[in-house]
């Protein structure tokens, strides 16, 4: 299974009192620097991973027995948990939380000194990887991306066709005139919004901002923004479109009732026209597709439907940031298995997502915005610390889903309210978390 891409970004107070920081700051460990002689690294080493999936059908195992070809010495050992984020949160008030963990999206950047190792100087790391400023603390890194991902509309281009639409909207009007003539001259639920499962309706949406200003800085920006559900901004327009999705009953249903697990298979079949993801998605609904009997070529990927000077723009960012438990006894060992599998282990290339390493090129499954010349937003986190620090006092929660599942429950009429009262609202949260938290 896929667990949920990034999230949250509230840190619970008592992930503060971190066993061996005491309250007074992080304790005091070695760095996580590169590995010397491979032959000489050793050690057992515990990888946390949000990818049951590949734990349960024995492809970690793999890429383990392949990891100890170049380093004989050290034993790797995988634990596969399904609510990553929950469980690894409430670990982390402890010092065992593995050797090796992906970085639950929870945990504050600026604290990230308290339970992870530095991998070394962003200066020098940021001439190799992609997505370095995720993790930057003081000019030190904390965190390689596991891949990146792109974001996009994961769409079956069979349902499209059958209603009509062959082009790639080019404005939130468009794109809702093609979803109504989906419901229209098809079977298929036009969008689907994943409500229950919450993570869809946060990160794939927030994650959407600088696709539509096609700004790199866009997200940092919100740390100096008092009003940014103003009318023509990122967030005011991302939101928008998805409360007209939902108002105009181009949704399914009852959103209470929805399924991650089984949407994909529902889109496979036809049965489901979109959804909005990041491009790690492709390669599973294509698999779906494959286990459903249908063709994985009707999977398509569409841009956020807003062109600038007649281009489209994606935002591309970083997945899940592989980090070193700041506890670690085995740092050298575990930073090895980080460098490989980043480096060597063909993970980023076999998942259809974009390579943590510049110098790799596009994967295939982008090959649709790589043709159609959609300009790649790597989007800057200079000041994501700024911005999670302005979100937390505001309380709204950019990369949770309770904001927008109230307004999705507005669009539906299972609030009381409308969409530009609730942007009021909004913005005067923010505006006050800017001007006290800021």
């Amino acid at each position: 299974m896929r667990t949920k891409p990034l999230g949250g970004t509230l840190l619970a107070a008592a992930l503060l009192a971190v066993a061996g920081c005491g309250g007074g700051g992080a304790p005091s460990a070695g760095d996580a620097t590169a590995p010397g002689d491979p032959a000489e690294v050793s050690g057992d080493i515990t990888v946390l991973t949000h990818r049951t999936d590949l734990v349960q059908d024995g492809t970690m195992k793999k890429y383990a027995a392949e990891f100890n070809r170049t380093y004989p010495k050290v034993k790797v050992k995988f634990e596969g948990i399904t609510d990553y984020e929950g469980e690894v949160k409430i670990r982390m008030n402890t010092e065992n939380y593995g050797d090796v963990l992906m970085i639950p999206g929870v945990i504050a950047q600026n604290d990230y000194p308290k339970f992870f190792a530095p991998l070394g100087e962003t200066a020098e790391l940021e001439k190799k990887y992609r997505f370095t400023g995720k993790t930057d603390v003081d000019g030190k890194t904390y965190g390689i991306a596991s891949f990146g991902t792109v974001n996009g509309f994961v769409h079956n281009k069979a349902v499209w066709e059958e209603a009509g639409i062959t082009d790639w909207p080019a404005a939130p009007g468009e794109f809702l005139a093609a979803l109504e003539a989906i419901g229209e001259k098809t079977g298929a639920v036009p969008y689907y919004t994943n409500f229950k499962d919450g993570w869809p309706l946060s990160s794939p949406w927030s994650n959407s901002v600088g696709s539509v200003s096609c700004d790199t800085e866009a997200n940092d920006a919100l740390a100096g923004t008092e009003e940014p559900w103003t009318e023509g901004s990122d967030l005011y327009v991302i939101d928008k479109l998805l409360h007209d999705i939902v108002a105009d009953g181009l949704t399914e249903k009852d959103p209470t009732t929805t399924n991650w697990e089984n949407s994909k298979g529902m889109l496979a079949r036809g049965e489901i026209g979109t959804m909005l993801l990041g491009s790690w998605a492709i390669t599973q609904m294509r698999d779906a597709a494959e286990q459903a009997g249908t063709d994985p070529d009707d999977i398509g990927f569409m841009p956020f439907p807003v062109e600038r000077d007649g281009r489209f723009c994606a935002t591309l960012l970083s997945d899940y940031q592989q980090a070193v438990n700041i506890h670690s006894d085995h740092k050298s060992a575990a930073r090895a298995w980080i460098d490989w599998f980043t480096e060597e282990s063909g993970y980023a290339e076999t998942e259809g997502a974009v390579s943590a390493l510049k110098e790799d090129p596009m994967p295939e499954t982008l090959r649709p915005y790589v043709d159609n010349d959609v300009e790649f937003i790597e989007r800057s986190e200079a000041r994501t610390g700024e911005v999670n620090t302005v979100d937390n006092a505001s309380e709204i929660g950019l990369a949770k889903p309770d904001y927008r599942k109230k307004l999705v429950d507005i669009a539906r009429g299972a609030q009381d309210g409308d969409l530009e009262g609730y942007f009021a609202e909004l913005n005067k949260r923010w505006s006050e978390a800017v001007r006290t938290a800021g």
